[in-house]
């Protein structure tokens, strides 16, 4: 595992993966199958693995966080960068930071609480994470009220924060207030688009409102090496090509975004023959049979391009 810190220069070389984590039927980790997951990636030339949500690493339990970060460190090559993910809940995070202290991993994603929380209080949450581990985070922003631009600004301002995950949906990806105001306090190029594909063109272009560093990808795990393909794409500023090979993604994302980006992806990677996902961790379940054909039929399509 590649332990150098996390920079723009990391975000530039490779689209950033979000797998699913494969399980056995007894819920524990399933090592075999998770490995042929990361290697079918690598193999496609993706090189930053970042497991959180599509982990589900939202309900794991701080008795397996140490076996979770020595499997992934072992692993991956020797070149690759795995970003673990902590949270969402204060107590949890706090318990995973000293676990965390303890390794190699240069950061960690900061899972984004959905009840509970206030600006003040994850912007408090965000510096005891980092002063007890020892570690900058990566900020994660899925939500209008998670964290004020101004909040995110002094975070990284501090040098807490190794790069910002932004994944705020919008109608009109071209539109969005608070991304705007947050590029006038922080260097875009420490910026992540969150949201795979579909904005990513937006995101990252240049000349374009908002100039991005990279973006992350869930089915990047179908198709590394297109998705690798169109990042080199907006990077080349061919944007023809790049927004021909998004248009490759939809189908499969237009199912995940229809019945749960989470459950879609793990069902998704399974069907397309590239590894047994197996169960998800509860408080998620398996997406429900009856969706199975479609979604095996659009990541079939896509891992045959």
């Amino acid at each position: 595992m590649n332990t150098a810190p996390i920079t723009a220069a990391t975000l530039a070389a490779s689209v950033v993966s979000v797998p699913p984590l494969a399980r056995n039927a007894d819920l524990t980790l399933n090592r075999a199958e998770n490995v042929k997951l990361i290697r079918h990636i690598e193999a496609g030339g993706v090189s930053t693995f970042l497991y959180g949500g599509n982990a589900n690493f939202y309900n794991i339990a701080v008795s397996e966080f140490q076996e979770l970060l020595a499997f992934l460190e072992e692993s991956v090559a020797p070149s690759s960068i795995v970003i673990p993910s902590v949270g969402p809940m204060y107590g949890t995070m706090m318990d995973q930071a000293r676990i965390l202290a303890k390794t190699k991993y240069p950061t960690a994603m900061v899972l984004p609480a959905i009840f509970g929380a206030t600006s003040a209080g994850v912007e408090t949450g965000v510096r005891k994470f980092v002063e007890a581990s020892g570690k900058p985070a990566v900020l994660y922003i899925k939500d209008l009220n998670y964290i004020t631009p101004e909040g995110a600004a002094r975070l990284v301002n501090d040098g807490l924060i190794s790069v910002i995950k932004y994944a705020i949906v919008r109608t009109d990806t071209s539109v969005d207030p608070y991304l705007t105001k947050l590029l006038t306090l922080v260097d875009p190029k420490l910026i992540m688009s969150g949201i795979g594909e579909q904005p990513a063109i937006i995101h990252l272009r240049d000349p374009g409102s908002f100039k991005l560093g990279g973006f992350t990808s869930g089915c990047v795990c179908v198709a590394p090496k297109l998705s690798m393909d169109c990042m080199r794409a907006i990077q080349a500023k061919d944007y023809a090509e790049a927004e021909r090979v998004r248009e490759l993604f939809k189908p499969l994302e237009d199912l995940r975004n229809l019945h749960s980006p989470i459950r879609v992806l793990h069902e998704a990677v399974r069907l397309a023959g590239i590894c047994d996902t197996g169960p998800i961790l509860p408080l998620l379940s398996n997406l429900d049979g009856e969706h199975h054909a479609n979604v095996a039929a659009a990541a079939k399509a896509l891992r045959s391009i």
